[in-house]
């Protein structure tokens, strides 16, 4: 990761991201601050998705929402516009993923509500701070990210499985991490699967379904974290007509600091 990239403030960076200056992803960015996972829908899919939100706190932890057709969002900090300020999204047509752009201002609807959902990159800054190394940030990469056999509890036409986040960790650093994330409920919190991914329903750790892969040494272990992708997943299924979300790992850095949610 660029260091000149790591040391921007939120609003620095998404003004750099609007300009379309910058499109990677927003691992080890933003110092401290929230990142949100974004999922945007019509106003016929809001109330449900809203639903499953509340049903599945875990992988769906809410930060804010918009008002219909108002693509601001007023509590994540000054002049947040979610058409522009990610570095990247997907535009998803009937489930499926039919195009990835940089700024979604001529697809936007007079009703859509926007969704931002806490992310586990924000937990990030306080596992650095306490000593505890990130291989996917250490490499540059996106962090691995998985679909799994844990059912999401069911909201109207919404239901799927949940994916998760994984970072390889020896024990000692294990037991502080979940220590440590458990404290940010609105972030994720505490990992929720520990150990064989097999178990989880991962066959192979090596080839994640979203982000990048990262090696797990013979003396760690694998530490895994519901994922905000898991609307995506569980949207795919459901196939709205039309529905936008972030390209995995290519977050809102908002102005929130993570331990103020």
């Amino acid at each position: 990761m660029n260091a000149d990239l790591a040391r921007l403030s939120p609003r620095e960076l998404r003004q750099l991201i609007r300009r379309g200056d910058y499109d990677g992803h927003t691992s080890g960015l933003g110092q401290r601050h929230l990142q949100a996972n974004i999922v945007i829908l019509q106003k016929s899919w809001a109330d449900e998705f809203l639903r499953f939100c509340v049903l599945n706190p875990r992988s769906c932890p809410l930060l804010d929402v918009t008002e219909p057709g108002s693509p601001y969002f007023e509590k994540l900090g000054t002049d947040v516009d979610v058409r522009s300020d990610l570095p990247r999204y997907r535009i998803h047509r009937r489930g499926r993923a039919f195009e990835e752009v940089t700024d979604i201002g001529e697809f936007w609807e007079a009703d859509f509500v926007a969704f931002a959902i806490g992310c586990s990159f924000s937990f990030e800054q306080a596992l650095l701070d306490a000593g505890i190394q990130l291989r996917h940030i250490e490499m540059g990469r996106n962090v691995a990210m998985y679909r799994t056999a844990i059912d999401t509890h069911p909201a109207g036409r919404l239901a799927g499985k949940t994916v998760v986040s994984m970072r390889p960790m020896k024990a000692v650093d294990a037991v502080r991490a979940i220590e440590i994330t458990a404290r940010f409920p609105m972030t994720h919190g505490a990992p929720v699967h520990i150990g064989d991914p097999a178990l989880i329903g991962i066959a192979d750790i090596a080839a994640p379904d979203y982000g990048d892969a990262v090696p797990v040494r013979a003396d760690e272990i694998p530490l895994f974290w519901a994922c905000g992708v898991t609307p995506q997943a569980v949207l795919a299924e459901a196939e709205p007509e039309l529905y936008i979300t972030h390209a995995p790992g290519h977050m809102l850095v908002s102005d929130k600091l993570y331990g103020e949610v």
